[in-house]
């Protein structure tokens, strides 16, 4: 396979039990690329406004990248987009993992599934075949027995993609999983993928990709080599949650609900404590040399490190925003949801919410099956997200989500479901982090630290230089604290640099500004495997499109600006800590957020984006109906 792409999508119609292979022309992969902004332009122009995101007329798509399959560390990553059950609008989560080449090497740069199956299937691609096998057997059972199972009678070397008991039983909550340890996270991506009765993907290729420059693509591989030092990185040492403690004496660590930004007990959950205890070994994804993943074993708990280990969010979403120091009951917790194939944020804050609303009195032990709800209560905790998967019990109003449970249970619960488009605040506090509030607000599938860079890295620009985002001109030092249109410009920029980082399939952990794999890295390699004359420009347009598709998405579904807001909980100042007496204060915050649309292009008050910002970004066929120029 020669270039960045197969030039070719699969297309699985599961209503009719049908496969066709799809050829895009070149001109879609110029403007689209991969990911992200491919995935939105897919579901734009072929689902209408409206229908029900659990119904057989929503549409799944599985997008890789042009960089996905290349050896350079962190660019493995694929996106799967679709109607959100969560939001009610635009869906989407990326991947790493191995899934995503492999699907490439089998000769498919993506899968557009469409329609509803009459019982449960699943898919089995081998270089360039396609199966629809009966899935009956491995209906109901939990996401390691499924990938024993698929990889038995598929291939050994078989990648297995798959949703869970959760997506399965409607939980919105639910994930896509791939190898166990690989999360398409957050927006209940895996109830769409269960909606439809497809279990699994399971796919072996032996293609390989060959870059158009071969030199150019070594030159990258060996700047790479020469930049990073594993030793060095504590990303590599302690994982994503090798901050918790910093974070905690900074109060930006979210605690009981984001009451409070600093733990009593950050130092027993951090990165640093699971590599002293209960740490097996540092995973990976495909041809990735920093190895931030974790695996973990807890004999005691019967926690295996099959399941890989928790992340920072986890970490924050189960331990620090409930009360629990108590790091064996977090690794549990993580190896549930990955059972059930859940998301652990949503899932974490929704126990939260209902952990808030028991310590006021909104509920109590008759309506909790008797669950001693209290905050830092690990076993409560854990009995509830296996209730939250199976959907037993109070666990069948949780898996809701917390804003549409609060909604239910009335008597002011609203007021402790911390949500922004229904889904559930990240464990990132813009409290201390001011540029956080705008990612959280606008975001497209709702609440999302994975939007921009974080504030701290803002304090690090110099005007002579020498800064991970100085390409994209940003020179300005800034507080972590401000909210200043120098701020708005610094997180705009920022923004469509990432956004194009999930459309090349490059990990945001991986990239600039917190490690190696910075942007004139990512500009060569795009040169050396597409064969282009591509340039920083060119592709900055490409993560800014894709935002402005994503955009249009909402926009289409019923969204206005109204909808970019935060939780009121973080218009409140801190009482107590480092930040107290700070908030993100709604003044400041409203004018921010109105001259971010300005700059987007996006209209202050309906939220679209205007005719003369698609236009220019060449995809004026999604302009608001009636718009024109």
């Amino acid at each position: 396979m020669q270039g960045a792409f197969t030039g070719k999508y699969l297309r699985v119609n599961l209503t009719e039990g049908t496969t066709a292979v799809e050829a895009f022309p070149d001109l879609q992969y110029r403007l689209y690329m991969g990911g992200a902004a491919m995935a939105a332009a897919i579901l734009l122009q072929e689902l209408p406004p409206g229908v029900d995101p659990l119904g057989p007329e929503n549409i799944l798509v599985f997008s890789t990248c042009p960089l996905t399959g290349i050896p350079l560390s962190g660019t493995t990553r694929f996106s799967v987009a679709a109607k959100s059950p969560l939001t009610d609008g635009y869906g989407e989560g990326e991947a790493g993992g191995y899934w995503g080449p492999e699907l490439k090497f089998a000769g498919f740069d993506g899968i557009i599934v469409t329609g509803q199956a009459s019982a449960p299937v699943y898919l089995w691609i081998c270089d360039g075949t396609v199966e629809i096998r009966d899935a009956a057997h491995i209906w109901g059972k939990l996401s390691g027995e499924v990938q024993d199972l698929l990889v038995a009678e598929t291939d050994k070397r078989a990648r297995i993609l798959q949703c869970g008991i959760a997506g399965e039983r409607g939980n919105l909550m639910a994930n896509i999983v791939n190898e166990l340890k690989h999360f398409n996270g957050r927006s209940g991506l895996g109830a769409v993928m269960a909606s439809k009765k497809l279990r699994a993907i399971a796919v072996r290729g032996h293609d390989r990709l060959e870059p158009k420059d071969k030199e150019g693509l070594q030159a990258c591989l060996k700047w790479f080599r020469e930049h990073y030092n594993r030793n060095t990185d504590m990303l590599h040492k302690f994982g994503t949650s090798r901050n918790v403690m910093a974070m905690s004496a900074d109060s930006i660590l979210p605690t009981r609900n984001f009451r409070e930004g600093q733990f009593e007990y950050a130092k027993e959950i951090s990165g640093q404590t699971m590599a002293e205890t209960i740490l097996t070994d540092e995973g990976t994804c495909y041809a990735c040399a920093i190895a931030c993943k974790r695996d973990v074993d807890v004999p005691a708990r019967g926690v295996i490190a099959k399941y890989g280990g928790p992340e920072y969010e986890t970490i924050g979403s189960a331990g620090s925003v409930c009360g629990i120091g108590d790091l064996s009951a977090i690794a549990k917790f993580h190896q549930i949801c990955g059972e059930y194939v859940m998301d652990t944020i949503s899932v974490g804050m929704t126990i939260a919410f209902a952990m808030e609303c028991f310590e006021t009195g909104i509920l109590t032990p008759a309506d909790t099956d008797e669950l001693d709800l209290r905050f830092g209560n690990a076993e409560a905790m854990l009995t509830l997200t296996e209730k939250i998967g199976k959907r037993e019990g109070f666990g069948d109003l949780l898996a809701l989500g917390s804003e549409r449970a609060a909604k239910q249970i009335g008597r002011g619960a609203e007021q402790f479901a911390l949500t922004v488009k229904k889904q559930e605040l990240p464990m990132h506090e813009p409290r201390g982090k001011q540029g956080v509030s705008l990612a959280y607000a606008t975001a497209p599938a709702g609440a999302d630290h994975m939007r921009a860079p974080h504030d701290p890295a803002y304090a690090g620009f110099h005007p002579q230089g020498g800064h991970a985002l100085e390409p994209l001109g940003l020179a300005e030092p800034l507080s972590k604290l401000e909210l200043s249109p120098r701020k708005v410009r610094a997180f705009q920029y920022a923004s469509h640099w990432w956004a194009l980082c999930s459309c090349l399939g490059v990990c945001h952990l991986a990239s600039a500004p917190g490690n190696a794999v910075g942007i004139t890295l990512i500009v060569n390699a795009m040169r050396a495997v597409t064969g282009w004359d591509t340039s920083l420009w060119e592709l900055i347009k490409v993560g800014e499109r894709s935002k402005a598709l994503a955009r249009v998405f909402n926009c289409r579904e019923g969204f206005t600006s109204k909808d970019d807001r935060l939780p009121k909980r973080l218009h409140e100042a801190f009482t107590s800590g480092p930040l107290q007496g700070v908030r993100v204060e709604p003044e400041l915050f409203q004018r921010a957020l109105r001259l971010y649309h300005q700059m987007e292009g996006w209209d202050p008050e309906t939220g679209w984006p205007t005719f003369a910002k698609l236009a220019e970004l060449s995809i004026e066929w999604a302009a608001k109906p009636g718009g024109s120029w």
